[in-house]
């Protein structure tokens, strides 16, 4: 069972695909892949990069794994193509592609898919963010937009390193997993976190009352509420709402 272990033929082939394309600033852009890793950062730029690892272990399915990028006047798909998994092997050698995608900050989500792998949202202000993640860890970080994410299984840590006014949404849902999230202590939001088998640790309450309280449900308008609302859902899992900076 060990012979060939570290042989040439378990070492994963790679092939790298870079492009750059202008963009406008409040494009829709949608990334398709099935298994390895989609980054998408938010920076002050026109342009959308895009820098794609493919990995295989034969030079065959390399070839086959395809990446498709469509440019259209405000949309941008990007999406990946697999080869057929092998029925009979025991392990899954079909390949896997790791994005990093650099898009502007302004830019609209409107659909981030991936099977199993990894994904991370970083800086991005338009006015949507839509994400779906199979199996794995998620991450979005400084994302004021109008953000929904699906996890299926795994874990979910949403982060702010500092809090901006105004009116959006961001809504977690986790089937088996848990989820973080780190605010910092002038967020004003209101802040609603269920779980069906777990429990859920609250910094932003009273400081007599922190870690002593075990609930499955809050409904709580933190620094009288605002206009933004955060819902974050699991069905098995724990919730834990951190104060950043306190």
């Amino acid at each position: 069972m060990l012979a060939g272990c570290g042989s040439a033929a378990d070492r994963a082939l790679e092939e790298t695909f870079e492009q750059t394309y202008t963009i406008e600033p409040t494009a829709n852009i949608t990334v398709i892949n099935g298994d390895g890793a989609v980054l998408v950062y938010g920076s002050n730029t026109n342009e959308m990069q895009v820098r794609a690892v493919k990995r295989a272990y034969s030079r065959e399915r390399l070839k086959q794994i395809a990446i498709n990028v469509s440019v259209q006047p405000g949309s941008i798909s990007i999406n990946t193509k697999f080869p057929p998994k092998p029925k009979w092997a025991l392990f899954d050698r079909s390949g896997t592609v790791d994005y990093t995608v650099v898009v502007p900050a302004t830019a609209n989500i409107g659909g981030l898919e991936l099977n199993a792998g990894e994904v991370l949202l970083d800086g991005i202000h338009g006015q949507r963010v839509r994400a779906r993640l199979g199996s794995g860890p998620m991450f979005a970080h400084n994302c004021f937009s109008n953000v929904a994410l699906t996890l299926d299984r795994g874990t979910l840590s949403i982060a702010y390193d500092w809090w901006e006014p105004g009116k959006f949404s961001i809504r977690a849902n986790i089937d088996r997993g848990n989820a973080w999230a780190f605010f910092p202590s002038d967020i004003v939001c209101h802040l609603v976190a269920e779980t069906k088998r777990g429990k859920i640790e609250n910094d932003f309450k009273e400081p007599a009352g922190r870690g002593t309280e075990e609930t499955t449900k809050i409904d709580r308008l933190i620094h009288g509420g605002g206009e933004a609302a955060i819902t974050m859902r699991a069905r098995e899992g724990n919730i834990k709402i951190v104060e950043a900076h306190p």
